[in-house]
C-alpha cells in the first residue's frame, strides 16, 4: 500500500492523507472505513461482554445494514478479538497511550492488530499516524512478551490463547414468502452441495465454511442464515394461517419472520421488543423478509394486559426470552470474547446472573400462559443450563395446568429430550451443543383436556415415538427411550458438569465468607 503525502479531511473528524493525484486509492479508502466500522462493532461487542448484556452477536452486528464493508469488517473484528489478550499486554507494556487514545481504544486495538499481525497500515488517519510513530515500541513490547512466555514464534504465543474453531454444517432457511424450497435448492446447487433437512421442511444443509453473506438469495431475503435448532422453535409452535400470534421477545427477528412464512403471510403477528437498538434490527429483518402481516410493538411484553381486547384473540405465543446464550457460544463466536477466558473458573457473578435470568424467564412464561384465548405457547432458550430450562418449566407447570395447559412433545422423533428432573420432562426438547453444534431448549404447552394418568394410562399420539408404558397391577412403569439415550450421550456429561460446577460455586462462596 503506497504512502500518501497531502492531507485531506476524512469522516469522524480524522484527517487522511491523499495519494499523489489528490485522492485516496480505493484500497486505502476501503481499509480506512473498514477499520472504523470494525472499531464501532468491537466497541459494542466489548461493552456488551463486560456488562453480560450483548446488543447482538458479532455476526449480527457486522451483518447489519449499517455496515457497508461487511467482509473486511468481520475479518478485522474476529482477528482483533483472537489477538486481543496479546494486543492489550503489548500496549500496556509499551505505555504509549494517553487519555485521548484510551477513549478510542477499540480503534487502537484494530490498528495494533494490523501493525503486528495484519498487512500493515498506511498513514491515512490521525490514529494510524500516531501508532506508526510508535511502531518500534509496539514491536519491542511484543518481543518482550515472547521472551516472558518462553516461546519463539507468534504462532506458539497464539496457541496459548486460542480456542479451536468448531466446524458445523451451514444451515439456511428458505423464506417461502418469496421463494419455494425446490427453487432455492436449484439456485444454491449451482455453487454448493445442498441437502434438504429431514426435520424442518424449509431448512437446507450446506457444507461447513460456506460463505453466503453476499449471495444474492441472502441479500434479497429469499434465504435466511438460521441454525437448525433456531428454526425448530417456530415450527414447534406451528401457527395456522389466519391466526393472531404474539412473539414476546422478537429481535433480531428470524423466528418472527419464520412464523410469518408458516402462516403464509395470513393472519397477524405482534412482535414485541423492549430494546430500542434491537427494534431497528427487527424492522430490518421484517423488511428484508417481505412479511406484511407483522406489527412491531416497541415495549415490554410483561406490560401487555391479557384482558385487553387487542389481545383477546391471540391464539399462540412464542416466548424466546433473554438467556445466557450458553448453547450458541460457538456460533456467536463467544470463545473470542474476553469473558470466555474467565468463564471456566468459579464465578459467583455468573451464578447470580443466571438466577436473575431464570426469575425473569419464569415471570414471562407465567404471563404468556395467562392470555385467555391462547391455545399454544412455546418457551425456548439457547442455553444449556438447567436453571434456565427444566427448572423454569417445573416451577411454572402447576400454574400452566390451572390455565388448562399440558406439556406436549415437539418433534417426537427427536431423541434428545429434557433432563430427568421432574415427571414429564421427557416432553421437553434439547439439542446437544457438541453433537448438534448448538444447545437449544424447547417446551411446548398446549391447551386441552389434562390427562389423568391414574385413570387413563394411554399416551397421546404425539408422544408414542418416545414413551411406552406398561401396566403392572395399579402401578404404571414408564420406560423412556430418550432417558436411555440421555444417560449415554454427551448431554448427561454436560448436565453433570453444570451440577458439579454449581456445587463448587456454593462451596467457594462459603469458604470465601469464612476467610473474611
Amino acid at each position: 500500500m503506497a504512502r500518501t503525502k497531502t492531507a485531506a479531511t476524512a469522516p469522524s473528524g480524522a484527517s487522511a492523507k491523499t495519494s499523489r493525484n489528490g485522492r485516496l486509492s480505493n484500497a486505502e479508502r476501503s481499509a480506512y472505513f473498514a477499520r472504523r466500522e470494525a472499531a464501532k462493532v468491537l466497541r459494542l461487542v466489548l461493552r456488551g461482554d463486560a456488562r453480560r448484556r450483548a446488543v447482538g452477536s458479532i455476526k449480527s452486528l457486522v451483518y447489519s445494514p449499517s455496515v457497508k464493508n461487511k467482509k473486511a469488517t468481520f475479518a478485522l473484528v474476529c482477528q482483533t478479538l483472537k489477538h486481543l489478550p496479546i494486543i492489550k499486554q503489548v500496549l500496556d507494556s509499551a505505555s504509549i497511550l494517553n487519555s485521548k487514545w484510551k477513549r478510542q481504544e477499540e480503534l487502537v486495538y484494530i490498528l495494533t492488530y494490523d501493525i503486528l499481525f495484519g498487512q500493515g497500515i498506511s498513514l491515512v488517519g490521525d490514529a494510524e499516524k500516531f501508532l506508526m510513530l510508535h511502531k518500534g515500541a509496539i514491536q519491542s513490547a511484543l518481543a518482550r512478551l515472547l521472551v516472558r512466555n518462553k516461546v519463539k514464534s507468534i504462532e506458539d504465543l497464539m496457541a496459548l490463547y486460542q480456542t479451536p474453531d468448531v466446524p458445523k454444517p451451514r444451515y439456511v432457511r428458505v423464506n417461502t414468502l418469496k421463494m419455494d424450497v425446490d427453487s432455492a435448492v436449484l439456485e444454491l446447487g449451482k455453487q454448493f452441495v445442498v441437502q434438504k433437512d429431514d426435520l424442518v421442511p424449509d431448512l437446507l444443509i450446506l457444507p461447513p465454511g460456506c460463505d453466503l453473506h453476499v449471495h444474492p438469495l441472502i441479500v434479497n431475503g429469499c434465504v435466511f442464515l438460521q441454525g437448525k435448532a433456531s428454526s425448530m422453535v417456530a415450527a414447534a409452535l406451528a401457527p395456522k394461517p389466519g391466526w393472531k400470534v404474539l412473539d414476546a421477545c422478537s429481535a433480531p427477528g428470524n423466528k418472527t419472520v419464520h412464523l410469518a412464512a408458516l402462516m403464509k403471510g395470513k393472519g397477524k403477528i405482534v412482535a414485541c421488543e423492549l430494546n430500542k437498538e434491537r427494534v431497528r434490527r427487527l424492522k430490518d429483518t421484517i423488511k428484508l423478509s417481505g412479511a406484511a402481516n407483522i406489527e412491531v410493538l416497541h415495549g415490554d411484553f410483561l406490560n401487555l394486559d391479557p384482558k385487553d381486547p387487542a389481545y383477546s384473540e391471540v391464539h399462540a405465543i412464542l416466548l424466546d426470552p433473554s438467556c445466557s446464550g450458553s448453547g450458541t457460544a460457538a456460533e456467536r463466536l463467544d470463545h473470542l470474547l474476553p469473558s470466555h477466558a474467565s468463564g471456566h473458573t468459579a464465578d459467583p457473578t455468573e451464578m447470580e446472573r443466571l438466577n436473575k435470568l431464570s426469575a425473569f424467564q419464569k415471570k414471562a412464561l407465567r404471563h404468556a400462559l395467562s392470555f385467555p384465548a391462547v391455545e399454544r405457547v412455546v418457551y425456548s432458550t439457547c442455553s444449556i443450563h438447567q436453571v434456565e430450562n427444566e427448572d423454569v418449566i417445573k416451577s411454572v407447570l402447576p400454574i400452566a395446568m390451572s390455565f388448562g395447559f399440558q406439556l406436549a412433545t415437539p418433534f417426537p422423533q427427536w431423541n434428545c429430550r429434557g433432563l430427568p428432573v421432574f415427571e414429564g420432562s421427557e416432553h421437553l426438547l434439547r439439542t446437544d451443543p457438541v453433537e448438534d453444534k448448538e444447545g437449544f431448549f424447547i417446551a411446548l404447552f398446549v391447551k386441552g383436556n389434562i390427562i389423568d394418568r391414574s385413570k387413563n394410562p394411554t399416551i397421546p399420539s404425539s408422544c408414542t415415538s418416545t414413551v411406552s408404558e406398561h401396566i403392572k397391577g395399579n402401578k404404571t412403569i414408564k420406560k423412556t427411550k430418550c432417558m436411555k439415550l440421555f444417560m449415554h450421550n454427551r448431554m448427561f456429561k454436560i448436565w453433570s458438569h453444570c451440577l458439579l460446577r454449581s456445587k463448587r460455586l456454593v462451596l467457594d462462596l462459603k469458604n470465601d465468607k469464612q476467610l473474611r
